[in-house]
């Protein structure tokens, strides 16, 4: 609901916001202290763009421009506390704000429209143009009377900075626009002498605008009033002479030769166009290939299908290489003919080598020239061009296409185009936050189209002829429509060249850059320009960003987080995030998801070639910070649990506030701790590598629970080449009892057997009881599972009688959950279920409901084997639940295929196959083979 009225504003709790005069703020009657003029600054851009996050950098570019002081980013966090204690004055400050809730690196404002002035005055302003084009005027007439009542002085008074000069300008010209149109409305109505007042006015204010001239002399025309009409013309012929030494412009020349017909024709005035509308559009690329889903959604808002005015302004975002140009120009041509008045193009050169970017006013000037103003006419002044800019296109439907934007400041005073015109802008960086601006957001090419550019490129009949080799290339291209382009080039230029040779060469990632280099195109280049951009730039958040994608190549991982990265930069969390969520506007990075980023191949690659020479500090603080916090979250999973100590790790872990934090931030690091790890162990640095052996130690326990058998097995055979390059046994040892769980898992018994004995000779070598006791238990594990339950047992007491001797309760639990599975499989029932049942009083005795799962889990299964299958369920249910809740896989499977029996026996039918139906979809997801056998024989049965 709209909360201003004209006059007036509505009596709430919602605040109003005021820049159509002083930056003000008032709450029902009562008026809101909103502070320094710096802070009524940060509001006024929050304001402007209500209800979207606006970022920090933005925040510091409006406030204090290209030389901000080192403080402003404390500066806009101390601005955005006392707003918040304005705008919500008993707010708890440990809670989240109603009104100002920080968000994607910078705060968002959240009032509507109608709880801002100026969004509202726009607001009334669209209705008046709507209902002006239905031929309303008297409703476009209160429309404009009910924005232009909101104004209480000039716009965004008393605030300094950059913003509010250009918003000042904006504001202001968009008054005089409404003024104009309110003269038209009334001159449309029959109301030409009410018109004259406000024209006279108009004109007195602002003697250099030939619009309120134009629409005076209509008036006094259609008043009869000839001889005023004609002097009224030559005063504007005087006064432009006199002040820009030009002749008045075809819309005045009309306006005269109208008033002075005998018969002056009814109606709303007309607007002066282009003699001849430019066409400036360049050519299309030949044949331009893919982007259907995005060609679509352009389309749709530049040439509506219900023939609705276009948006505004479109935003083609991406990264280097990401043909963007080509698109923006394809679609250009494809819905030109709905922009009758016009076409016009120019290349920024926002991120070209070597080239300065144009200016605006140069922008400006040319595209006035285009559109019928002699460049002996274009003001001087770049606020006047652009105001004489949009003022030329009132009335006109042109298409401008903005290719290669260096960023907002550039392409400004080019916007806010008059319904009907469209600004179509192409940029490496994000510019979503921008007036009245729908981005849409280039990402690599999905292989299809990526195969079918290559094919018309290099030749159909070549990259056919092996499609696996065009597959890779494309891959190795990385979907990039520029590396496509080169690699299709090179092709063409090498007849003698097969596919597969130059995927041959791609593969190489020391060459891979230089590979894709062709005449005055190269992926590196591209990638260089927007990363020395962000180098050379005065602000530091900018600067910080170039920092953090060199230090992002030192760590070879699939996504990226501020913490790791505040590691890798030696610096806070927060400033990482800043830094990361510049790189992605940059289109350097990808967002996968709020607060996580990633890096396409060929960026990597180059961030490998831009990263810092001491490349040991910043990789041990980042190894460090993973090894530190998959050992406490380990340890909060399972305290029960021993967790194994790797080398050099003093890092402080990431706060994790209990188990199920804990899971969660395994299950979301889990491929970028896996990766790290491996990277690091294969390091020549021995600290570096050691760091990888503590990381992938960290991760032992629960990869075994997630049945993640190939990384636990290459981890730890990983680990273990460590361990014998370190001459350290005691990796040596654990590295074994790890890769050997991990064989077991594979269903590689032998494998598995192998690891354990040699895990049982150092333990014994070392004098390590614990993990001799241990060795006997996983040994006893694999011989069971080959149906060897006498060794099994012998085993199982071994690992006992050590348990007992040094006393470690973990150990003896275990060793009674093995003794009890070997009594089973030798037939011994009785024995079984007493050895379990004490294992699982001692479990519940402490706590340990993994092993109370386990076992739990087992006695279900002896309970069935004694034909007691109500029993069986006692023990299957919670064992199930405990499982699940513990992230045990394999205790899962063994649960649900003995329920799935447990109700086969009890005539169960419907529950007995809901539980295999469950069974089935696990053993997909564990890919065992030692489980689909199991589930298949219990399938036959129930069926």
């Amino acid at each position: 609901m709209e909360t201003q009225l004209a006059g007036g504003v509505e009596h709430g709790l919602d605040p109003f916001i005021r820049l159509l005069g002083p930056v003000s703020g008032v709450r029902g009657a009562r008026d809101l202290d909103l502070g320094s003029p710096r802070q009524r600054a940060v509001l006024a851009i929050l304001a402007r763009h209500a209800g979207h996050v606006v970022p920090m950098s933005a925040l510091i570019d409006g406030v204090w421009g290209e030389m901000p002081p080192r403080s402003a980013e404390q500066s806009v966090y101390t601005y955005v506390a006392g707003l918040r204690g304005t705008l919500e004055p008993g707010r708890d400050r440990r809670g989240a704000s109603r009104y100002l809730p920080g968000g994607a690196g910078g705060y968002r404002l959240s009032l509507d429209a109608a709880q801002v002035d100026a969004l509202l005055f726009a607001r009334r302003l669209d209705d008046a143009r709507r209902l002006a084009r239905e031929d309303d005027h008297e409703g476009a007439l209160a429309a404009l009377d009910s924005g232009l009542t909101l104004w209480r002085g000039g716009a965004l008074s008393g605030v300094p900075g950059p913003f509010a000069a250009g918003e000042r300008d904006r504001l202001n010209e968009l008054r005089l626009g409404a003024v104009e149109r309110r003269a038209e409305a009334m001159i449309g109505l029959g109301r030409c002498q009410d018109a004259l007042p406000g024209l006279m006015e108009l004109i007195t204010g602002h003697p250099l605008r030939e619009r309120p001239r134009e629409l005076l002399i209509l008036a006094l025309g259609r008043l009869g009033r000839r001889a005023d009409a004609q002097r009224a013309y030559a005063e504007a012929e005087r006064v432009l002479a006199a002040e820009l030494g030009v002749e008045p412009g075809e819309g005045l020349r009309r306006s005269r030769d109208s008033a002075m017909r005998d018969d002056p024709r009814p109606g709303p005035p007309p607007r002066s166009r282009a003699a001849a509308p430019p066409r400036r559009l360049p050519g299309e690329l030949a044949g331009f290939v893919g982007r259907a889903a995005e060609k679509v959604r352009l389309r749709s808002l530049l040439a509506p299908w219900d023939d609705a005015p276009p948006q505004p302004l479109v935003v083609l975002s991406g990264p280097p290489g990401a043909g963007k140009t080509a698109l923006a120009v394809h679609v250009a041509h494809l819905v030109a003919e709905r922009f009758g008045d016009g076409q016009l193009y120019v290349d920024l050169h926002g991120a070209t080598p070597g080239v300065a970017p144009l200016r605006p006013y140069d922008v400006l000037s040319g595209f006035l020239h285009a559109l019928g103003v002699p460049l002996e006419s274009v003001p001087a002044d770049p606020d006047e061009a652009a105001a004489r800019w949009r003022a030329r296109l009132e009335g006109m439907r042109v298409l401008v296409v903005l290719d290669d934007a260096a960023g907002l400041p550039q392409i400004r005073p080019l916007l806010s185009v008059p319904a009907g015109n469209a600004v179509l802008v192409t940029s490496r960086e994000t510019l979503a936050w921008a007036d009245d601006c729908v981005q849409v957001d280039l990402g690599t090419l999905p292989e299809s189209e990526s195969v079918t550019m290559l094919a018309r490129l290099a030749g159909a009949a070549r990259t056919s002829a092996d499609p696996a080799a065009t597959s890779r290339l494309v891959r190795l291209c990385d979907g990039l429509p520029l590396a496509l382009r080169i690699a299709g080039a090179r092709l063409a230029g090498r007849p003698a060249w097969s596919v597969a040779d130059l995927a041959d060469r791609l593969d190489d990632e020391q060459r891979r850059l230089s590979e894709l280099e062709t005449g005055d195109l190269g992926v590196r280049a591209g990638l260089a320009a927007s990363w020395e951009s962000l180098r050379d730039s005065d602000h530091p958040t900018e600067r910080a960003a170039a920092r953090a994608l060199g230090v992002l190549g030192l760590l070879r991982v699939p996504t990226v987080t501020g913490e790791v990265v505040g590691a890798l930069l030696d610096t806070t969390t927060a400033a990482a995030d800043r830094a990361l969520d510049r790189l992605a506007d940059a289109h350097l990075l990808d967002c996968a998801r709020p607060g996580r980023y990633r890096m396409h191949d060929l960026v990597r690659l180059f961030a490998a070639e831009v990263a810092p020479a001491d490349r040991r500090a910043p990789l041990i603080r980042a190894l460090g910070l993973y090894a530190a916090t998959a050992r406490t979250a380990a340890t909060l999973l399972d305290e029960h649990r021993v967790q194994p100590r790797g080398p050099g790790v003093d890092a402080a872990p990431l706060p994790l506030r209990d188990a199920a934090a804990a899971h969660a931030w395994l299950t979301r690091e889990e491929p970028n701790l896996v990766a790290a790890a491996a990277q690091a162990m294969a390091d020549p640095d021995d600290t570096i590598a050691g760091l990888g052996v503590a990381l992938a130690f960290g991760l032992m326990w629960y990869q075994q629970g997630a049945y993640r058998a190939l990384d636990l097995v290459s981890l730890n055979e990983q680990a273990l080449l460590v361990g014998e390059r370190l001459g350290d046994q005691r990796i040596m040892l654990l590295a074994h009892s790890h890769a050997g769980y991990g064989q077991y898992l594979r269903g590689r018994l032998d494998d598995a057997l192998r690891h354990d004995h040699q895990h049982l000779a150092l333990a014994r070598r070392l004098g390590d009881r614990f993990e001799e006791q241990r060795a006997h238990g996983v040994m006893a594990i694999k011989h069971a599972k080959r149906d060897h339950y006498a060794e099994a047992l012998r085993g199982g007491r071994a690992q006992l009688a050590i348990a007992r001797e040094i006393g470690t309760g973990v150990g003896e639990r275990y060793a009674l959950f093995v003794i009890g599975m070997a009594q089973q499989g030798l037939g011994r029932l009785d024995e079984a279920m007493a050895s379990l049942r004490e294992g699982l009083d001692l479990a519940l005795a402490v706590g340990d409901s993994t092993h109370e799962a386990i076992i739990r889990g087992m006695l279900g299964e002896v309970h069935l084997d004694l034909g007691c299958p109500r029993l069986a369920l006692e023990q299957l249910r919670p064992g199930l639940d405990l499982a699940r809740s513990r992230n045990a896989r394999l205790v899962e499977a063994r649960c649900l295929l003995n329920l799935t029996r447990a109700h086969r026996l009890l005539g169960d039918r419907a529950e007995s196959l809901g539980y295999l139906g469950q069974m089935a979809a696990l053993a997909d997801e564990l890919g065992s083979d030692y489980w689909h056998q199991r589930l298949e024989k219990e399938r036959a049965q129930a069926l």
